[in-house]
């Protein structure tokens, strides 16, 4: 493969990769891929339809300041009056660039996933990238009516609901005579993981615009794309959490135990026990396994909300649930031993168990009898005259209005304390 750096300063490295095609790409680098040797962005997908590339990578998290894209020209101008067809590639931060210097490097069409308009905090409401700004590099950054030009094809793929994306998009919009849009719902700033393919990048670059073909290629990538399951589950369940009823009912899916992390898992399932009934098969399709115990021992700790506490085995959480829930997902949802000042215990399959939990908020069951690892530390039941607060260390356990449990510094307040019904 014939790669070289054909330019370098502090802020950014370009890479000329040689191919057979009659188009030359510009790849532009974002937060995440930023230079590393001789790497590219998209450089296996580029590769593999044998493309000329320069990828321009950021050195920094520094926006592709106009400095250093000037001082680049003189080294890209030779290869790029090679060509009649030429292409910008970014997302978020590439994005951005792939627009901002479309005309300097008289691109044909320009394909941007989520890009910003400018990261100066005096120019945009988003302040996700405000650190990043210097005044010194990047003063009148935004994009303007003169780094475009009329006769390019812009497309624009992003997040309609995600609200910093579309603040970007609209002043962005504002500076093009006209632009392709493609929504991508729920799935905030992650469309360029979520569209990750060598053939609709391909066809990106080759296809003529046609907005319902390009749908057609982004489902095809989507109903293929973990990732993309993961995102709109994150950003769409705690709204609309019918749907993973219907989801669970229609199909006969069976993910690995590593599909969804940690707190995605807590969250499904707090949501499905809360909603409606939960059964074994629905766990297994999600990939979550669990050891279900034979009995439990009712008690009643009511929280602020009315709610009661248990310890939920699925997520090894102590939660807070309305009655009923617990009533229906009772294999699940195992109430908290109560009594007098003690170590918080519940009852598993005839065997008692302390809650603890170390600095990193991990919870684990411990069979009575055995010895804590030394991070560990027991959670406490303290009874006092009129409520009972549980703790931590020096912390107490918050319940808030959605049955989410966290520990907090003291002083007690209304949310700390529960109450023996």
């Amino acid at each position: 493969m014939d790669k070289q750096i054909i330019f370098e300063d502090e802020q950014i490295r370009v890479i000329f990769l040689k191919g057979n095609s009659k188009e030359l790409i510009f790849s532009f680098g974002d937060l995440i891929t930023r230079a590393k040797g001789l790497s590219i962005n998209a450089e296996k997908s580029l590769a593999k339809y044998d493309y000329n590339v320069i990828g321009i990578m950021p050195k920094q998290k520094s926006w592709f300041p106009v400095s250093s894209m000037q001082n680049m020209m003189q080294h890209v101008q030779p290869i790029l009056d090679q060509f009649d067809t030429v292409i910008g590639y970014g997302g978020s931060m590439g994005g951005y660039a792939a627009i901002k210097y479309s005309k300097l490097l008289k691109m044909n069409r320009i394909i941007a996933f989520v890009p910003q308009y400018s990261i100066d905090p005096q120019q945009v409401d988003d302040r996700r990238y405000a650190e990043f700004f210097d005044v010194a590099l990047h003063r009148d950054m935004q994009i303007c009516p003169e780094d475009v030009s009329p006769e390019s094809e812009y497309i624009i793929v992003y997040d309609p609901y995600y609200a910093e994306d579309r603040e970007h998009y609209l002043k962005i919009k504002q500076q093009l005579a006209s632009v392709y849009t493609l929504h991508l719902p729920f799935t905030g700033h992650d469309a360029l993981s979520v569209l990750a393919s060598s053939s609709l990048l391909n066809d990106f670059i080759r296809h003529p615009w046609d907005k319902n073909y390009f749908y057609q290629e982004m489902r095809r990538v989507k109903k293929n794309s973990k990732f993309y399951y993961r995102t709109v589950v994150r950003n769409l369940l705690t709204r609309h959490s019918a749907a993973l009823g219907r989801i669970l009912r229609s199909n006969h899916m069976q993910l690995d135990d590593q599909y969804f992390d940690a707190s995605l898992k807590q969250m499904i399932t707090r949501i499905m026990l809360s909603k409606r009934q939960v059964t074994e098969q629905d766990l297994q399709k999600l990939g979550i396994k669990v050891n279900l115990p034979v009995e439990n021992t009712r008690s009643q700790l009511q929280d602020h909300y009315g709610h009661f506490l248990v310890f939920n085995i699925i997520s090894n959480k102590i939660e807070s649930y309305p009655l009923d829930a617990i009533q229906l997902n009772h294999k699940y949802l195992i109430p908290l031993m109560t009594k007098a000042t003690c170590i918080v215990k519940i009852e598993l399959n005839g065997e008692r168990y302390l809650v603890a939990m170390n600095d990193r908020n991990v919870m684990k069951l411990v069979k009575e009898d055995d010895a804590l690892s030394s991070d560990m530390s027991p959670i406490v039941l303290k009874k006092y005259p009129e409520f009972y607060v549980l703790s931590y260390k020096q912390q107490n356990l918050r319940s808030d209005d959605l049955g989410m449990c966290y520990f907090v510094d003291p002083p007690v307040q209304d949310e700390e304390k529960f109450k023996l019904v």
